[in-house]
C-alpha cells in the first residue's frame, strides 16, 4: 500500500512539472510572436523589452538571439551585440558568426570558438531537450498505466523499476543535461593566468571577442580551458552566457 502511495505521488509531481513546462513554453512561445511582430515593424525598443526579460530567464530561440544582436548593434552597443551572438554560437557554430565578432569586436583572430564533437552532441541533445523529455514522459506514463493494468489484472505484486527507472532518468535529463558552460571576454584588456591568485604568471594579454569554456568559479576568477591548458581569469573581465 506504501508502495501504491508512493508511485501516485510521483506520478502527480511529474504531471504538475510536466504542465508547469508546458505552460511556461506556451507564454514564451506567445511573447515571442508578439516581439517577433514588433520587430518586423521595426519597433525595436519595443520588441527589445520582451525579448531581454525571456533572454534573462532563459528562454529564447536562435532567431531571437539574431535579433536581438541585430537591434543592439543598432542602438550602438556592440558589446551586447557580440554577446548575443556568442550565445547564439553556442548554440549554432557557424564561420559567418565568428566574422562578425571579429567585426564587431576589430580583432583579427579570436580563440575559443573551436566546436569538438562531444561539444556537438551535447548541443545536439541540448537542442532537443524538450521533445526528449516528452517522449520520455510518454513512456513513463505508459510504464505506469501498464505497471497499474498488470496489478490489477492479476492482483499480484508488481515491479516498479521500469517506472523509477524512467523517473531517474528524467530527472537526470530536466536537471543535468545543458550546454558546456561558456563566457565571452568583454573587458580590454584582459589577462589570462597560470594561478587564481595576483602572483599568478601572465600567459596572455586579450581584447573583447574570445570565447572561453568555463570549467569552474574560484572566489574573483575563472577557471577556464585556454589553448588546451588550464588558466584563469578575474570574472570581472568575462561576461557569462
Amino acid at each position: 500500500m506504501q508502495n501504491d502511495k508512493s508511485i501516485f505521488l510521483v506520478k502527480v509531481s511529474l504531471f504538475f512539472i510536466f504542465l508547469l513546462q508546458v505552460t511556461c513554453n506556451q507564454v514564451f512561445a506567445n511573447d515571442l510572436i508578439k516581439a517577433d511582430s514588433l520587430f518586423e515593424n521595426r519597433s525595436y525598443k519595443e520588441a527589445m523589452e520582451i525579448y531581454v526579460p525571456n533572454y534573462q530567464n532563459g528562454l529564447f530561440s536562435p532567431a531571437m538571439l539574431l535579433k536581438m544582436a541585430f537591434i543592439a548593434e543598432g542602438m550602438g552597443d556592440k558589446e551586447q551585440a557580440t554577446l548575443y551572438l556568442g550565445k547564439y554560437y553556442d548554440l549554432n557554430p557557424n564561420p559567418q558568426i565568428i566574422e562578425k565578432i571579429k567585426n564587431l569586436t576589430g580583432q583579427t583572430s579570436l580563440s575559443g570558438y573551436e566546436v569538438s564533437d562531444r561539444d556537438r552532441f551535447i548541443l545536439f541533445l541540448v537542442e532537443y531537450k524538450e521533445p526528449i523529455l516528452l517522449v520520455l514522459s510518454a513512456l513513463l506514463l505508459i510504464s505506469l498505466g501498464m505497471t497499474i493494468w498488470t496489478k490489477w489484472k492479476k492482483n499480484t505484486s508488481t515491479s516498479y523499476w521500469p517506472v523509477v527507472s524512467l523517473v531517474f532518468v528524467i530527472f537526470l535529463v530536466n536537471n543535468f543535461l545543458v550546454e558546456p558552460r561558456s563566457g565571452l571576454v568583454t573587458h580590454s584588456p584582459s589577462y589570462i593566468v597560470s594561478k587564481p591568485t595576483a602572483g599568478g604568471d601572465l600567459l596572455e594579454q586579450i581584447e573583447p571577442g574570445h570565447r572561453l569554456k568555463i570549467r569552474s568559479s574560484k572566489d574573483i576568477w575563472y577557471e577556464i580551458e585556454w589553448k588546451n591548458r588550464v588558466a584563469y581569469i578575474r570574472k570581472d573581465q568575462v561576461t557569462r552566457m
